[in-house]
Formats: C-alpha cells, sequence, structure tokens
C-alpha cells in the first residue's frame, strides 16, 4: 500500500501575483481609456511595479490587452457556467438564468467597459478581432450546451446581451422614457 500525498495549497509565485494584480488594475485602466489611450507607465504605476517589470510579465501592450480581454470573457464563462447549473438544479430555464447572471456582471463599470473596449478595438487591432472571434464561438458553444436553443433563439440571446451593453453604456434607465424600458428589458 503506497502512502497517498496529502493536499497542498499552491502558493502563487511573485510573478504570479503581480501578474494577478496588473491585470486587476488593467482591466480598470483600460475600462477608463480604452486599450489604445491608456498607457503602460500609468498601469505599472497602479500596479506598483515598474514598467520594465510590467513588460517581463507581458512583454507587449498587446499581449496585456489580450490577457485582460480574456480575463474578462472568462468571468463572463464562468458566470454563464455557475448560473446554468444553479437553474438546472433549480429546475429552472439556464437561458433566464445566464442572462440575468450577464446582467449583473455589466453592473460591473470595468467589466461593460471592458466589453465595450474590446469590440471597439476589434476593428482596428487584428489580433483582438480574432481572440474576440475565439471568445464568442466558446461561449456560443457552452450557450448552446447548457440550453436547447435553437440557432435563432442563440442569435436572440447573444443580440440581447449585446443591447443590453449598450444600453448599460449609455445610461439608458425607464426614466429616459418607453423607447428606454423598452429596449432594456428585451
Amino acid at each position: 500500500m503506497t502512502p497517498t500525498a496529502s493536499p497542498t495549497k499552491r502558493t502563487l509565485s511573485t510573478a504570479d501575483v503581480r501578474r494577478e494584480t496588473v491585470l486587476e488594475v488593467g482591466m480598470s485602466a483600460f475600462a477608463e481609456r480604452g486599450f489604445l489611450g491608456t498607457p503602460t507607465t500609468e498601469i505599472a504605476k497602479a500596479a506598483g511595479i515598474s514598467q520594465a517589470y510590467l513588460f517581463r510579465l507581458f512583454p507587449t501592450k498587446s499581449d496585456l490587452v489580450l490577457a485582460v480581454i480574456d480575463r474578462s470573457n472568462e468571468r463572463i464563462k464562468e458566470a454563464f457556467v455557475a448560473a446554468a447549473a444553479r437553474a438546472r438544479a433549480a429546475g429552472e430555464d439556464p437561458k433566464e438564468a445566464m442572462g440575468e447572471a450577464y446582467g449583473e456582471l455589466l453592473e460591473d463599470r470595468s467589466m461593460l467597459m471592458t466589453q465595450i473596449h474590446q469590440h471597439a478595438a476589434a476593428a482596428s487591432m487584428p489580433e483582438v478581432a480574432a481572440v474576440s472571434r475565439a471568445w464568442f464561438a466558446e461561449l456560443y458553444a457552452l450557450v448552446e450546451r447548457e440550453t436547447e436553443l435553437t440557432p435563432e433563439e442563440i442569435h436572440q440571446f447573444f443580440a440581447t446581451g449585446m443591447l443590453l451593453n449598450v444600453m448599460a453604456a449609455i445610461g439608458a434607465t425607464d426614466e429616459h422614457g418607453p423607447w428606454a424600458a423598452t429596449l432594456r428589458v428585451c
């Protein structure tokens, strides 16, 4: 009989901790000024590291941008998976639960603006467009797997999510009139 190893908690290295800090600071900074309008010196300073060390963690600004986009979309994926599991366990509709989870994510201004800047940057940054397409494909497959939606219904699910992005970004509320109330609830 061989002894079993006891599970050990993984301790992050200093570089891993710094990388996490840079991603969080980067998401917030990019949300404020966009990917192209945010200098890396600002992110390094906010993270408490030198710009040289930032570039050791992320060799190019593009690498940092892509990592922030991955982080943002990973949060969406995790929220969808968790919401679908909770809904299924409660005998509820996973689509509705995932939609509500996305709405909750959009309450985080950094999350919302990272999504908005991601889509805008895709028009001029081919590497952002490629990563965005890959994430849309992954999220589409997730929604397809977790629901019984038809392709047309999946289209509507994503179209509604994009409309919610716009409505949240422009700060439209029911007080802005019937048009806002209608478009916010789709």
